[in-house]
């Protein structure tokens, strides 16, 4: 079983000419909502990849009392998740407000709302076990989640766990702790610089320099993802997996990381080595940028065999 441990939000999206710069107003013709939260979306994604499959995905998140709440859990539900341990909270469910460019790139503003009521007790110990990946983000309590990778590793479950956003900490000993119970990090190329920053060894611009100081220094695999030039693994003896990516139009790049999350941990969970788990994921990344919204083109497992068939 894949058990994911993390946020759940709507996302509000508008698309513009160009992201606005700080001051700046500009003009949307309308908004749509979407399913969203870096927790949902790294479910959703892991559970379309896996049906058809051996793996199951259970979820432990929270959601408000509220219609945004109560969509979220349908949709859910209807892609697959078992939603047992997400809890009703009287906090409103996340939203997270999101503009997307002309090119497909977007900037991300998040109001939090119920995903800062989830506690580490809300992932049951039962549903623990049965685990043989739990997936990890930062949209909900650090140490509430730092509480369940340690139960995890505890237990003998793989723990993968993406950075984003870049933990709101400062000093190395910090990042340290959450990294000690980390067996594979995912980041994307900023975020790979940022931690190296934290962790007191600069890399100037190189994100790989960065993924190999983090995997070298802490233990865990780093994982770098680089968009359209594809993912590497960094392993902590310095050995690099390279992993490429389909070349594709974007439509709307939200979730496309998600995505990637979520065909990783279905891959690990089936036993696929590493390079092999990555391939697969950068395809299902790819696929989901051809469709508007962070869940909406996320590949179901038929389509991805197909597409991976192709190549």
């Amino acid at each position: 079983m894949i058990v994911i441990f993390g946020s759940i939000n709507m996302d509000l999206v508008a698309r513009v000419q160009r992201i606005a710069r700080p001051g700046e107003t500009v003009l949307s013709r309308r908004a749509d909502s979407f399913f969203g939260g870096k927790g949902a979306n790294q479910a959703v994604a892991a559970a379309r990849v896996s049906r058809g499959g051996p793996m199951r995905v259970a979820m432990a998140g929270a959601v408000g009392n509220d219609p945004f709440g109560t969509a979220c859990l349908k949709n859910l539900e209807e892609s697959g998740v078992d939603v047992g341990a997400i809890r009703i909270t009287d906090e409103p469910t996340g939203c997270a407000f999101i503009t997307v460019d002309e090119t497909g790139e977007n900037a991300i503003t998040v109001a939090s709302g119920a995903n800062m009521a989830l506690h580490s007790a809300d992932l049951p110990d039962h549903l623990l076990s049965k685990a043989s990946v739990l997936v990890l983000q930062m949209e909900v309590p650090i140490a509430d989640s730092l509480e369940v990778a340690a139960r995890a590793r505890r237990a003998g479950v793989k723990v993968v766990w993406n950075f984003a956003p870049v933990p709101p900490v400062k000093e190395r000993s910090a990042m340290a702790e959450l990294l000690a119970v980390t067996d594979v990090l995912v980041v994307n190329e900023h975020e790979a610089l940022s931690i190296a920053d934290i962790v007191g060894e600069s890399s100037g611009d190189d994100y790989l320099k960065a993924g190999s100081i983090i995997s070298r220094s802490f233990g865990p695999t780093c994982i770098v993802t680089a968009g359209a030039r594809g993912a590497y693994a960094i392993a902590p003896d310095g050995g690099r997996i390279h992993a490429t990516a389909r070349p594709i139009a974007p439509v709307d790049t939200t979730g496309a990381g998600d995505t990637f999350v979520g065909g990783l941990a279905n891959g690990l969970a089936e036993g696929l080595e590493i390079g092999r788990a990555m391939e697969r994921a950068c395809a299902a990344a790819s696929l989901s940028c051809l469709t508007a919204g962070a869940q909406a083109g996320m590949p179901q497992r038929d389509a991805l065999e197909q597409h991976l068939s192709q190549a």
